[in-house]
């Protein structure tokens, strides 16, 4: 399906989704009935989310495979990770600091009028699961099969590492034709990515009307200050990933955005970033970058370069503190932000990841975790502006490294535009192979 067309039914889904999550929440008779009819529509979207998680796993593999393979050596492939993890790191600190402002500034848990709970109870977040120990050992598979079933995106790393960088080493001609087969596979999977997009719509629908249907319009005005607060914060986020990438990239950047407006909005509106990968590899690719460093960085930024939810953990730590009107002082507050700065790289993987590390940091500062019960009934709608944030961080900084690399192949306005609007030619592959 062309992108444009498919962004504006993405768009209308999302209107509908909103209409008859508003009818369905203003008609049922209590909550219970209300959340009972959202179960229906997420049965869209899970039907949605199952099929992107069926085509992650093996495209991920490929991708990086080829892509080690092609780079040829260990230095390259240490070269690479380097600036990706200098970036992600820059990026994260940046991140924190800017929730941790905005906060500060517009005050959004002042004089809150809600009543605070007293407790905890129902949570239901796995803290124990942000260990750093449990972590370390976590990224290593024992069984790439079992991996793989699970989509643990840093386990396929690992051992796509290993498999890719001695099959780069083994020159002899199945060794080649292995390294062929990898690139027509992810050729294959990007054709599944086009079908499986084209439910995209419809999982959007789902999630937006369950929603909707949940928690009605009524919620997002009780917390309007909170939610309005949040998305300036993300805003400047934007601003600053935006302008970092400019002067890397110069007016490219822009392109780019232009490219993977369509992943963008697939990501809001399903506040899933798994939902968008498949389509954000491809996109990414038709920007001019080479498979190698694409399938290399992104799978990498999932795990490392979050920098929505990062932001949100020091925005909802303060935001908790000023609810309960418990000041913290500057150096307390920094002191925070460097702690959330090495706890947040464990959360790959971890449910509802930004809620878990601050639920995991409050008790540290001495503030209360019932806290997040205030924001627990929005939370999907915070999701929605952290993951379109983390999606839009990935790009630019595999943008950023591939241009570093010199991975970046040039392409002229016109056919970036024709790229955008035209059907890819069924005799054509999708993505250029991956140079050597």
């Amino acid at each position: 399906m062309k992108m444009n067309k498919l962004t504006t039914w993405i768009v209308l889904a999302m209107l509908a989704g909103v209409g008859v999550g508003y009818a369905c929440h203003a008609l049922a008779p209590d909550a219970a009935t209300a959340k009972e009819i959202a179960g229906y529509f997420s049965i869209l979207t899970d039907i949605f989310l199952r099929l992107i998680k069926m085509i992650i796993a093996p495209l991920i593999f490929a991708t990086l495979v080829a892509g080690l393979a092609n780079m040829g050596d260990a230095k390259a492939v240490g070269r690479v990770g380097g600036r990706a993890l200098g970036w992600f790191i820059c990026a994260s600190f940046c991140s924190l600091l800017i929730g941790l402002l905005f906060a500060n500034v517009l005050q959004p848990g002042h004089a809150l009028s809600v009543p605070l709970p007293e407790s905890a109870a129902g949570l239901n977040l796995k803290t124990g699961a942000l260990n750093l120990k449990d972590f370390i050992t976590h990224v290593f598979p024992k069984s790439i099969m079992e991996a793989m079933a699970g989509n643990e995106v840093l386990q396929i790393l690992v051992f796509a590492l290993f498999f890719g960088l001695a099959l780069g080493h083994l020159h002899n001609q199945t060794a080649r034709s292995l390294v062929n087969t990898m690139d027509e596979v992810v050729h294959v999977m990007l054709k599944v990515t086009d079908y499986v997009m084209r439910f995209a719509p419809f999982g959007v629908f789902g999630a937006v009307a369950g929603a909707i249907t949940t928690n009605g319009l009524g919620m997002l005005l009780v917390f309007g200050k909170f939610m309005g607060s949040f998305y300036i914060a993300l805003a400047a986020l934007w601003a600053l990933l935006i302008l970092a990438g400019f002067i890397v990239l110069g007016k490219d950047v822009f392109r780019l955005i232009k490219l993977v407006r369509g992943p963008l909005l697939v990501g809001f509106s399903t506040a899933s970033s798994e939902s968008v990968y498949p389509k954000l590899m491809e996109q990414l690719e038709k920007f001019g970058i080479k498979t190698r460093v694409t399938g290399f960085v992104l799978p990498l930024g999932y795990s490392f370069n979050l920098d929505g939810s990062m932001m949100y953990t020091t925005f909802l730590a303060l935001f908790i503190a000023q609810a309960y009107d418990i000041p913290m002082s500057l150096t307390a507050q920094i002191t925070m932000l460097l702690v959330l700065m090495v706890s947040s790289k464990g959360i790959a993987g971890v449910p509802r990841a930004s809620l878990v590390v601050v639920a995991a940091v409050l008790p540290m500062f001495n503030l209360p975790e019932a806290g997040l019960l205030l924001v627990l009934g929005i939370d999907h709608f915070l999701d929605m502006g952290r993951t379109v944030t983390n999606v839009l961080g990935n790009s630019i900084a595999t943008a950023v490294v591939a241009k570093w690399e010199g991975a970046i192949d040039p392409v002229s306005e016109e056919l970036a535009e024709a790229e955008e609007s035209l059907p890819v030619p069924e005799d054509e592959p999708l993505v250029a192979k991956a140079a050597a």
